[in-house]
């Protein structure tokens, strides 16, 4: 049968849990009938839940002076375990506090959920973010802590002692450079959106139309009003959305974001604010920085760690636009004069209308079966 996990995310101040436990085993646990109808069941029962996950999770500092736990969300969500088959898992949210002037980084875990009574079920327990340590849950694997489980010698249940290395802002700065990198390179709308940008670089507007080749200098001078502008805004974004600490609706900017590809692409197929392409840019990248701040948000940094993050995410961020800068201006630069590259701009600028299209369809979920079969 599957077995628990009980995920550590490491704050400053206090630890976030996830638990997630198999419903079926749960049901023997608390001697309830969640299965059947899980949904329903699982909302009506919602108190008696954190009722027991309260009841059977404990924490303490090693010289056993208790932690404040509060266990927050409660929800459902299917799992593929061992041999390719599905299950349904209960998880619940939970926020562990230390007492005023002790560490996060050493505690005693006293869990016994569904152990209690299932003699053969156990809790892996894992460590998903440790920013000083360099942990990022987006990273990859988490850390293992240990295992808790029934002793058979004497059929106790012991506490796992959890002691966290001390680590450094060093290591947090690192792993923010690293993210900041891989945001930008798994973000194909942001990249996209970045190209888009560039296509005109070599070109410049005669009557209404990109009719006229920009010189060498040009080009470069334009790429660079481009890029900084674009870094400008969605620093300043990112600076104080995270600082403040706003509370942002992730839909409405993503549905932006794509808008402004869009409308970068009609740019690259015919100049709608020739001259005013950085102006653009920076107003653009104002949304761009809003949706980056999503991803620092989701971590529990304290203000100093906040201010390294954001200077170690901003520049992984530079790193990466600036590789894919250098990497497609020379041939841009080199075909611009061509009759190759029309067709490239064209092809670029319809592929980018079609893709922000999509996206905003997908981000308002709007259903086109629905719209064209009406």
């Amino acid at each position: 049968m599957p077995n628990s996990v009980v995920k550590l995310n490491v704050g400053s101040k206090f630890i976030a849990g996830d638990i997630a436990v198999p419903l079926i085993e749960l049901d023997l646990a608390m001697g309830t009938d969640f299965r059947h109808d899980p949904i329903a069941a699982v909302t009506v029962a919602q108190d008696r839940i954190r009722d027991y996950f309260a009841e059977h999770l404990r924490v303490a500092t090693p010289d056993g002076s208790p932690w404040t736990v509060s266990i927050k969300d409660i929800d459902l969500q299917k799992t593929i375990g061992d041999a390719n088959a599905s299950y349904v898992e209960l998880t619940a949210k939970v926020v562990m506090s230390p007492p005023e002037g002790t560490s996060v980084r050493a505690l005693m875990l006293n869990y016994d959920a569904v152990i209690h009574k299932v003699a053969t079920h156990s809790a892996l327990v894992i460590v998903g973010e440790d920013w000083l340590t360099g942990q990022i849950d987006v990273h990859g694997d988490p850390i293992f802590v240990g295992v808790i489980r029934v002793n058979p010698i004497d059929n106790t249940i012991a506490p796992l002692p959890v002691n966290l290395s001390k680590g450094s802002y060093w290591r947090g700065f690192l792993a923010m450079l690293q993210l900041g990198m891989s945001h930008i390179s798994e973000g194909t709308d942001h990249i996209l959106f970045l190209l888009t940008l560039l296509l005109p670089a070599p070109l410049l507007p005669v009557n209404g139309r990109w009719n006229g080749k920009a010189c060498t200098r040009g080009a470069l001078f334009y790429v660079f009003k481009i890029v900084t502008a674009f870094t400008i805004g969605h620093s300043m974004a990112l600076i104080i959305a995270s600082l403040l600490r706003l509370n942002l609706s992730h839909q409405p900017i993503e549905v932006i974001i794509a808008g402004t590809i869009l409308v970068s692409a009609i740019h690259v197929l015919r100049p709608i604010f020739p001259g005013r392409g950085f102006i653009i840019a920076g107003m653009f990248g104002l949304v761009h920085g809003m949706a980056f701040s999503f991803t620092l948000a989701a971590l529990n940094l304290s203000t100093a760690q906040l201010v390294v993050s954001l200077v170690g995410f901003n520049l992984g961020i530079e790193l990466f636009q600036l590789a894919i800068v250098a990497l497609v201006l020379p041939s841009m630069l080199l075909f611009a004069g061509s009759g190759y590259y029309a067709p490239v701009r064209i092809a670029g600028s319809v592929i980018a209308m079609v893709a922000s299209v999509g996206w905003i369809a997908d981000r308002l979920d709007i259903d086109w079966q629905f719209l064209l079969t009406r």
